[in-house]
């Protein structure tokens, strides 16, 4: 014989689970990521004690992006504090050096990554440079109260998002199919946003009578994510490390002059959230 508890019932029936979150999160704009005030976590505490490490990931999952401050800016540390949320496995940070300029609009950089790293400035001497940071999830959530429909097109009309690179050493042929948009079907919460131009493979998997309503919600989402409230730019130094949830969070690099080394590296989803669970954490 086995006892449940009413409780218990309610919370995993069916009915109980349309009313909770997977995932808790705060949603934001650059104003209110500002006036939350968010701390970072020193890199002494985020490496030894399981206190520091958990402050740092309830920022990471209810932002989608968390720094640590204080990292000696080596390619070793940062590979270190890298290996703080992935222990085993973890692939090496690379460096490089960027020394032109080049603008970018927000994006994520591929379909299928879940953690990333973004290169973590060693040097910078001239102007510009800065990083910029736009919650995806607030904008698809603006696209869901004002265009209910766009959104719901979005969420289930999937598309293909391919990768190829033949570059010295590196082959890579990386393919994810899905919607822009992707929704849990019983609570409709969404948990990841694959937004990138550059990685969009041709649109053959789309009705042809769709393809013009797609790229309509696909214009009124891009508005959301460019509005300047969303908004947030940060301008790196050595030492500072930023956690990025690719799901979510989109970001680029402002265009600048000067030289400035370089060092970034992608985290396994799966690991982040594990090691969450194990310090107590929903996610």
């Amino acid at each position: 014989m086995t006892r449940y508890g009413l409780e218990w019932l309610s919370q995993n029936s069916y009915e109980g689970q349309k009313q909770q979150l997977v995932q808790p999160r705060i949603l934001w704009s650059a104003n209110t990521y500002k006036e939350a005030n968010v701390p970072s976590i020193s890199y002494s505490n985020f490496l030894e004690t399981n206190e520091g490490l958990q402050d740092f990931l309830k920022n990471f999952l209810l932002y989608g992006i968390a720094f640590v401050d204080d990292v000696p800016a080596t390619r070793e540390d940062t590979e270190r504090a890298a290996r703080r949320i992935r222990k085993q496995s973890m692939a090496k940070c690379g460096t490089s050096h960027l020394t032109s300029p080049g603008e970018t609009q927000p994006t994520q950089n591929r379909p299928l990554t879940g953690t990333q790293i973004p290169p973590t400035s060693r040097n910078l001497v001239g102007t510009g440079g800065r990083t910029l940071l736009v919650d995806g999830f607030h904008a698809a959530e603006q696209v869901r109260q004002r265009h209910l429909k766009d959104f719901d097109l979005l969420s289930t009309v999937p598309l293909k998002h391919e990768y190829i690179e033949n570059v010295g050493s590196s082959h890579n042929h990386m393919v994810g199919i899905g919607p822009v948009l992707n929704v849990y079907p019983w609570n409709k919460e969404l948990y990841m946003i694959r937004y990138n131009n550059y990685d969009r493979a041709v649109i053959n998997t789309v009705p042809h009578d769709l393809v013009h309503r797609w790229y309509s919600a696909h214009r009124i989402l891009t508005n959301e994510l460019r509005r300047p409230e969303n908004e947030l730019w940060v301008k790196l130094k050595p030492g500072k490390v930023l956690f990025v949830d690719n799901w979510r969070v989109l970001h680029g690099r402002e265009s600048f002059t000067g030289y400035r080394q370089l060092c970034g590296c992608y985290l396994t989803r799966d690991d982040v959230l594990n090691i969450a669970r194990l310090l107590g954490l929903k996610a």
